[in-house]
C-alpha cells in the first residue's frame, strides 16, 4: 500500500493532502474551493471578490452548502482607490464560524486579537524572510512563502522558492507553506524536502473544469510556456507576473519610459483583468499566472488533479527514496 502524505499541517487544518489552493481574485468562489476541499486539500475563498461583508457571507454559505470539509478565506490588505471594508469582512469571518484565513499584502496586525480570540488559525502570505519573521511576531500560525516564481505579487527581490523556502524554514518555529512554482507530484516532494508543510497552487487550479473561468483562458494556460510570463509595474514597485499579450507588452515599454501610475491605470485596471477571465477575452487586460504555467498541459477536474498530484509523489516516495 502506499503510504499516505502527512504533515504538521494536514493534521492541524483537519485536511487529508498537503495541498492548498491560495486566495484567487475573482477565482475563488465556492463551487472551485469546495471542490479543493472535498477532494482533500484546502479551499480558499477570496474576500474581496464579494465586493462587501454581505456578499462574502453568502458565499461562505454557498460553499458550505457544497462541502462538509474545512476551507478558509483569504483577506488580502492592498491600497486600493476605493477603500474596502476589511473590519466588516473579518467580521463575518469570525460570525460564520470560519477556522482558517489566509491574509496577504499588508501587515495583519490590526486583526489578529479579533482572529485569535476566535480561534481562527492564521496564514499570512510573505515575500521574503523578514516578512515572515515579522508575522510570527504578531501571531500567526504560519506562513505561507511566496517565491519570485508565483502569479501575482512576488515582492521585489527576485527570491527563489528553492531558497525562499529553507531559509523561512530555518528561521521560524511556525510551520512554513510553499508558495509560488508548484504544480504537481515533484514539487510537493521538493516542497517537503525543503521543509514545507503543504503547497500553495494558484495557477494549477485555475486550469481546471471547476474554475470559474473562462474556457479561452484555461485553454490559454494549456498553451502558455514557462518563458510566457512577464512582470509588469516594477518601475511602481508593486510588481506582478501575468501572461503575456498586448496589454502587458505596452505596459512594459511604457514603464521603460518613465511612465507613471496615471497612465497606467487604465492598462492595469482590474476590470479590464476580470474582463480577461470572464469574456475569454485574452487581449482585454492583464491576466496574472506563476511560471509553473509551464508544467499546465491539461484540464482536468480538481479531484482528478488533487488525486494525479498525490499519487506522483507517493511514487517517487515510494521509488526513488525507498529501500
Amino acid at each position: 500500500m502506499k503510504r499516505h502524505i502527512q504533515t504538521q499541517i494536514t493534521k492541524d487544518l483537519g485536511i487529508e493532502h498537503p495541498i492548498i489552493q491560495g486566495g484567487m481574485m475573482w477565482v475563488s468562489q465556492p463551487e472551485l474551493v469546495a471542490a479543493i476541499s472535498n477532494a482533500g486539500g484546502l479551499g480558499i475563498l477570496t474576500a474581496l471578490t464579494f465586493e462587501t461583508p454581505e456578499g462574502l457571507a453568502t458565499a461562505i454559505k454557498q460553499t458550505r452548502e457544497l462541502t462538509s470539509k474545512p476551507f478558509g478565506v483569504n483577506l488580502t490588505l492592498l491600497p486600493t482607490l476605493a477603500p474596502k471594508n476589511y473590519d466588516g469582512f473579518v467580521d463575518v469571518i469570525v460570525s460564520e464560524g470560519i477556522g482558517i484565513v489566509e491574509t496577504a499584502g499588508r501587515n495583519p496586525v490590526q486583526f489578529i486579537e479579533k482572529l485569535k480570540g476566535a480561534d481562527i488559525k492564521v496564514i499570512h502570505k510573505c515575500t521574503s524572510v523578514r516578512f515572515a519573521k515579522k508575522a510570527e511576531s504578531i501571531g500567526c500560525d504560519y506562513v505561507s512563502i511566496d517565491g519570485c516564481e508565483c502569479a501575482g505579487h512576488p515582492g521585489e527581490e527576485d527570491i527563489t522558492s528553492l531558497i525562499l523556502i529553507p531559509r523561512a524554514v530555518d528561521e521560524l518555529s511556525i510551520p512554513v507553506i510553499a508558495s509560488g512554482g508548484f504544480a504537481d507530484g515533484r514539487g510537493l516532494i521538493a516542497a517537503l524536502a525543503l521543509g514545507a508543510g503543504a503547497i500553495n497552487m494558484g495557477t494549477r487550479f485555475v486550469a481546471t473544469v471547476e474554475s470559474p473561468v473562462h474556457q479561452n483562458v484555461k485553454d490559454w494556460l494549456v498553451r502558455a510556456g514557462e518563458g510566457d510570463t512577464t512582470y509588469v509595474m516594477r518601475s511602481l514597485r508593486n510588481t506582478e507576473r501575468v501572461l503575456k499579450n498586448s496589454i502587458a507588452e505596452k505596459v512594459v515599454a511604457l514603464e521603460a519610459k518613465g511612465a507613471g501610475i496615471e497612465e497606467l491605470a487604465p492598462l492595469v485596471s482590474g476590470k479590464n483583468g476580470l474582463k480577461v477571465l470572464s469574456t475569454g477575452d485574452i487581449e482585454a487586460g492583464l491576466c496574472t499566472a506563476g511560471l509553473c504555467v509551464g508544467l499546465v498541459n491539461d484540464i482536468p477536474t480538481v479531484a482528478e488533479l488533487i488525486e494525479r498530484i498525490v499519487s506522483d509523489a507517493r511514487e517517487i516516495l515510494d521509488t526513488r527514496f525507498s529501500d
